[in-house]
Parts: C-alpha cells; sequence; structure tokens
C-alpha cells in the first residue's frame, strides 16, 4: 500500500508508520513529521513541506523517507509520539506547532528540530535567540498578533455597518493573550462594541456561536489556531446561518465559505520549513540557521458570502485582494 493511500484509510486516527519498514525499503535519511492536526487536515502543508525538500534535492520515496506522527488533534499525545521519533532514531523533526515543537524539545536535545509556530519561540523558551537560536532547534514564527489590526481593520472596510464585534478564541493557544489585546485596541480605535468568546473544542464552536448571536454581533472575527484551521466549514457555515460577516485567518476560512481571510500563505511557509530540513540533511546546524517569519500574504474574498450576505465589497479592498472565491 503507498502511504498517501494509507494515511487516507487512517483519515483521523493518530498515525504511526513504524521506521523499520522504512529502513528494510531503504538506507536514506528518516525526517520525523509531528503534527497535533489530523493528517486529513494538514494535507495541503505536507505537500508543502515536500516541495520544500524537493528544493533542497530530497525527494520522499529515493532519498528520504518521511515518518509521520499526527495527535489528532490531542495535545497530550505529541510527547509520547515525539519520543517515538527520537527512538526510531529519525535524522530531523519537522515539528508543525508550538504545542509539537515543545514536545520534541523534551523528547531531544540532539536530533535537530525544524518548528512553526505562531507564539513567540524567544518567549516560550524555544530558541535563545531568532538569529542565533542555538541548540538544536531552528524554524519559523508566524507573527498572529500583529496581524490583528490588519485584519480587524479590513473587516470593518467592509463590513462598516457591524458596531459590535465578537472575537472567536482558544484561551489554551500561547499567542491568545496577545491577539486579545490587540483586538481590544484596535476595536477602540474604531469606537467599536467587542466581547471574547472562547472556545478550545468543536463543541465549544456550537455553543460560542450561540452566544454570540445572543450578544448581538454584527460580526465575528477569527483568532489563529489550528482548531479553527480544521473547522473552518463549520464556522463559514455558522456564519451564513446567523448572517455574520466574518474574517479567517490565512486563507483556507474564505474557501470554506467564509467572507474573508487574511494571513501568511501557509503551504509557502511549510515549503521553506522542509528547505530548511534539507539543508540540515546536507549537514548545516539549526544554531546557524535564523529564525525566519513569512514575508508572503494574501487578502482572500468570497464574493458569493458577501452577495449573501448582501455587502457591497468597496473597490478599494477589490484591488488589494490576492484571491476571490466566487
Amino acid at each position: 500500500m503507498r502511504r498517501r493511500d494509507f494515511v487516507t484509510l487512517l483519515g483521523g486516527a493518530a498515525c504511526v508508520w513504524p521506521l523499520k519498514a522504512h529502513a528494510q525499503q531503504s538506507t536514506a535519511p528518516v525526517v520525523g513529521w509531528l503534527n497535533p492536526q489530523p493528517l486529513a487536515s494538514s494535507s495541503n502543508l505536507f505537500e508543502g513541506f515536500q516541495k520544500g525538500l524537493g528544493e533542497a534535492g530530497y525527494i520522499e520515496g529515493k532519498n528520504v523517507m518521511i515518518e509521520l506522527r499526527s495527535a489528532d488533534g490531542k495535545r497530550e499525545r505529541l510527547l509520547a509520539l515525539a519520543e517515538d521519533l527520537v527512538q526510531q532514531g529519525v535524522s530531523v523533526i519537522m515539528a508543525g506547532s508550538l504545542p509539537a515543537a515543545l514536545a520534541a524539545k523534551r523528547a531531544t536535545q540532539t536530533i535537530p528540530i525544524v518548528f512553526t509556530s505562531g507564539a513567540d519561540p524567544v518567549k516560550m523558551g524555544l530558541v535563545s535567540s531568532y538569529n542565533r537560536p542555538d541548540g538544536n532547534i531552528t524554524g519559523f514564527h508566524i507573527q498572529f498578533f500583529q496581524l490583528v489590526k490588519n485584519r480587524f481593520s479590513l473587516l470593518h472596510e467592509v463590513a462598516p455597518e457591524a458596531k459590535r464585534i465578537a472575537v472567536l478564541n482558544n484561551p489554551s493557544n500561547p499567542s491568545a493573550a496577545a491577539v486579545v489585546r490587540d483586538a481590544t485596541e484596535t476595536a477602540r480605535e474604531y469606537g467599536l462594541g467587542f466581547n471574547v468568546f472562547n472556545a478550545g473544542t468543536v463543541s465549544e464552536i456550537d455553543t460560542a456561536f450561540r452566544i454570540i448571536v445572543a450578544w448581538r454581533a454584527g460580526a465575528v472575527f477569527l483568532a489563529g489556531d489550528p482548531l479553527f484551521y480544521r473547522q473552518n466549514k463549520q464556522i463559514a457555515a455558522l456564519t451564513a446561518r446567523h448572517s455574520l460577516p466574518a474574517s479567517g485567518d490565512g486563507i483556507y476560512f474564505a474557501e470554506a465559505g467564509g467572507l474573508m481571510s487574511y494571513g501568511p500563505n501557509l503551504p509557502d511557509f511549510y515549503r521553506r520549513a522542509g528547505f530548511y530540513v534539507g539543508r540540515i540533511l546536507k549537514g548545516e546546524k539549526p544554531a546557524n540557521l535564523p529564525v525566519q517569519q513569512p514575508t508572503v500574504f494574501k487578502l482572500t474574498l468570497n464574493l458569493k458570502a458577501a452577495k449573501d450576505l448582501d455587502i457591497i465589497v468597496p473597490h478599494s479592498i477589490l484591488l488589494r485582494t490576492d484571491q476571490v472565491v466566487e
């Protein structure tokens, strides 16, 4: 069975594929992929990662193998999965979130780790500095909280009639406090009503929206969080059902049916991470590879959602839109 068929068969279950199977086929280096999200919901990120590896000269199945470890949305599984990768003797660990990176760091002080994180890696203790990470860890930091003001401004331009903004937030996310702080400051600048509604599970999203509707929100602002990425379709459907303009992070919320999205191109971000992994496989040390930040941001607008909401999108917004969903 091909690995992709195997992944599809697993669906949302946590994935562990023994390294011994690889060892019997090849002596190529093995990269561990550690991610809290179900594999099915992060396939586009994985494809970006493979592309970056390819740009560094490593093609999966030819001169590199990849061990997949998914926690299926259950962060408490990450440490055991990271320890398993260490026991298997992988050459590099790709940690696709702050929790995954922290778990990998606990599991090994020697195997190189490349991370992606929305929380400050210095403040969270992953690296000592951006320019000289030191130790066995480097990666890519998405400064989600710095995007808050831009996203808030764009939502206000598209839906100026919305005078009360609901922020859907996952309180367990390390960036949650910074997002709430920046959203609060921006709402005050525009003289808008503002409230935070927490959701840390799928069922809590439904509950939060019942409260948001009862609060009579005029629009919804989604904080960046893996749970909300996985549940883009659920959240987009809720905003449509209750006629709420909403702004999501990245590009996927608008593609799932929400009004608009703004944020980094995550597949491209993982492509760059894959290239870093390739450089490490060639002998470079993580300590000499600076922590980097995204360089490409996209505004995605769903015109069908805008029509359903009776929103006439300003021409100034259309000129800035990178992708239109019809």
